[in-house]
């Protein structure tokens, strides 16, 4: 197994890069919202060109919960300050507070489509265990990972789980750290009304509310530790901004938008990087476009193959883990 450590070197610089990070993963979602079959006369989810994207995509209420799942878990991995040292609060809540955050996205078919970006099922080990915040042995998540993939689609198969992780199924991210292979079951809604209880989910992470504190805050009758993202200058304004860019590229093609579609100077700026590259495969595209998201956000350590973060067609039987480190106040 191949281990690949990168740590901050910055903090976000600017908002045309912070939102060639965010509009990244976004494309990636809406990439994987859409099934197999509109995909296969595209040449397949490997293959399907940046402009024909939009083509094969049919919009709906569930394209921004979606990305809002990636956007979340590509700031895990790549280190965004703001996500991540509220992702290590929450998890201190939960008893999780040796090493940096990591995020494993739950690679089961969702919406007709394989979900894996950057997690690697070697990150799931023999020891890992996944709290319940219940009193008792935590369960080993390997042991029990076919049987949650299966419990998506079977309710008969949900009865087989242990009491103590019933739910977990309806996990979008599992939220933890490598260091005590510790993990928490995590529900990742853009709406905060749609939130679930269930024994095994214990993080959720939304928005913030109007009107309503953006401090973490255990909500007792979910049991579930709600971690809700600023809006104001910060993460959330940044992807709805991504959304909007996202959206209007996929309603045109990615032909350049009207003035009137996208009025704000750097949101055409970021269009541009994808119109030009709209006769590319939408893997290539994310791949060239890491580059502009802030290079010298992270720094690489190791010397290993490069990150795949957007792999649109690997199985989850992967090789390689990406852990992030956050910057230190002492710029370490």
């Amino acid at each position: 197994m191949d281990l690949r450590e990168e740590r901050q070197r910055n903090p976000v610089a600017e908002p045309v890069s912070a939102l060639v990070a965010v509009t990244r993963p976004i494309i990636a979602g809406v990439l994987h919202s859409v099934g197999e079959e509109y995909l296969a006369p595209h040449g397949g989810r490997k293959n399907i060109r940046l402009g024909d994207l939009g083509r094969v995509r049919k919009a709906g209420d569930g394209d921004c919960g979606i990305a809002f799942e990636y956007a979340v878990h590509d700031a895990v991995v790549s280190a965004n300050p703001i996500v991540t040292e509220r992702v290590s609060d929450a998890l201190a809540v939960c008893k999780i507070t040796k090493g940096g955050p990591a995020s494993i996205l739950f690679a089961i078919e969702k919406t007709g489509s394989k979900q894996l970006i950057a997690t690697k099922r070697e990150l799931i080990t023999v020891d890992s265990q996944i709290l319940s915040g219940k009193v008792g042995r935590p369960a080993k998540l390997r042991k029990h990972l076919n049987q949650l993939a299966a419990a998506f689609h079977r309710p008969t198969t949900r009865l087989a789980l242990p009491r103590s992780i019933r739910g977990l199924w309806k996990a979008d991210l599992f939220l933890g750290s490598e260091l005590p292979d510790h993990w928490v079951g995590t529900s990742v809604k853009i709406n905060p009304r749609h939130l679930e209880a269930a024994p095994g989910l214990r993080v959720a992470i939304v928005p913030t509310q109007a009107g309503r504190s953006d401090n973490i805050r255990k909500d007792e009758q979910k049991n579930l530790v709600v971690c809700p993202l600023p809006h104001d200058f910060s993460f959330m304004q940044t992807f709805y901004e991504g959304m909007r860019i996202v959206q209007v590229l996929c309603e045109t093609d990615f032909k350049m938008p009207k003035e009137v579609q996208l009025p704000s100077p750097r949101h055409r700026e970021v269009a541009r990087m994808y119109v030009e590259r709209r006769e590319f495969p939408v893997q290539d595209v994310l791949d060239a476009t890491a580059i502009f998201a802030q290079p010298e956000l992270l720094q690489a350590t190791a010397e290993t193959a490069s990150s795949e973060e957007f792999d649109t067609d690997k199985t989850p039987d992967t090789n390689t883990v990406i852990t992030p480190f956050a910057r230190l106040d002492d710029g370490t």
